[in-house]
């Protein structure tokens, strides 16, 4: 009988931690280096202690990178503008569309280099213009010519990653860039904004950023998911409530400096520049006003030739379901 109490207690143990690791998880979250408050939580493992997963953060230079990794499997969760997201679901990524991360305000901008000669949108003809292809720059670089009327054939436009945009643009090799920090601060250090996507969205052509999950793993791990959004809709009501308190706080800047490459004298304004959905706002734009500017996103790519086909409906990559009040 002696023997059997070392055997029930070892099958009860095997018990409670087959049940722990049931329910934890291992997640890989695909960010990049844009400015938002959320990346304070994310320096202070806040998402670690609220979904009880084990997180491997990785960063990426554009969405079309994290869109890859996510279609292969290597990532479940990731952060990416309306433009790749809308050409990833377009091609039948299986992703669901949990979280609007941002309204993209004055966070990304075109910018024309001193010396360049571009004075007017109409001197961009001729012109070389780096972004980072299939990324919201791309589309608003495209709506942006396309409102000026301006035939992008006459650009050369160039595909580069948000890091060879600043080594190519301290080199002088090229004239403008349509981009996001920290490339972003560093054209305006000797560059002249022509046009902001908060500019754009006023002219029709919105863009936002958005926090994307495999389908396959927010139905096997959907707790992680509702969690993973509340830690996020925290922090942005934190820093709602009261922004100027909220920057007064220097470890916040400073949290996000380390992670996004801006400067410090730049945090306050790209945090301005952008809009941060809270809770209620989540439940309604996670309907038919995302369903319809990813929408109208693919007709615009289509008409560029960047996607082949439109979908008939997109209602079904877009859930309100993981946000809680």
């Amino acid at each position: 009988m002696k023997l059997h109490f070392p055997l029930r207690l070892l099958a009860a143990v095997s018990l409670v931690t087959a049940s722990f690791f049931a329910q934890a998880a291992d997640v890989t979250v695909a960010y990049q280096t844009t400015v938002d408050p959320a990346k304070v939580a994310q320096a202070d493992g806040t998402y670690e202690k609220v979904t009880q997963a084990k997180i491997d953060w990785r960063k990426f230079d554009n969405g079309a990178d994290i869109i890859a990794a996510i279609a292969s499997g290597d990532v479940q969760i990731g952060y990416l503008g309306s433009s790749p997201l809308t050409a990833a679901i377009t091609r039948k990524v299986p992703v669901e569309t949990f979280l609007i991360a941002t309204q993209i305000g004055a966070a990304e901008a075109l910018v024309a280099r001193d010396g360049s000669g571009i004075k007017t949108p109409q001197d961009l003809v001729g012109k070389k213009v780096a972004v980072p292809f299939v990324s919201t720059g791309h589309y608003s670089l495209l709506a942006a010519l396309k409102h000026w009327k301006i035939d992008p054939s006459k650009v050369q436009i160039l595909n580069l990653a948000p890091p060879a945009i600043i080594a190519a643009w301290k080199r002088g090799d090229i004239d403008a860039t349509y981009v996001w920090d920290p490339a972003l601060g560093v054209a305006k250090e000797n560059g002249k904004v022509l046009i902001t996507s908060g500019e754009l969205a006023q002219f029709g052509a919105p863009t936002f950023d958005a926090w994307i999950v495999r389908k396959d793993f927010a139905e096997k791990h959907p707790q992680i998911v509702t969690a993973f959004a509340k830690v996020t809709l925290d922090a942005y009501a934190d820093y709602r409530k009261d922004p100027k308190a909220w920057l007064a706080e220097q470890s916040n800047v400073d949290k996000l400096v380390k992670l996004s490459g801006a400067k410090a004298s730049d945090i306050p304004l790209l945090l301005q520049g952008n809009v941060y959905p809270l809770a209620a706002d989540q439940v309604i734009s996670l309907g038919a006003p995302t369903t319809k500017a990813i929408t109208d996103t693919a007709v615009f790519l289509k008409e560029q030739g960047k996607v082949e086909a439109v979908l008939p409906d997109y209602a079904p990559y877009v859930s309100a379901k993981y946000i809680t009040n």
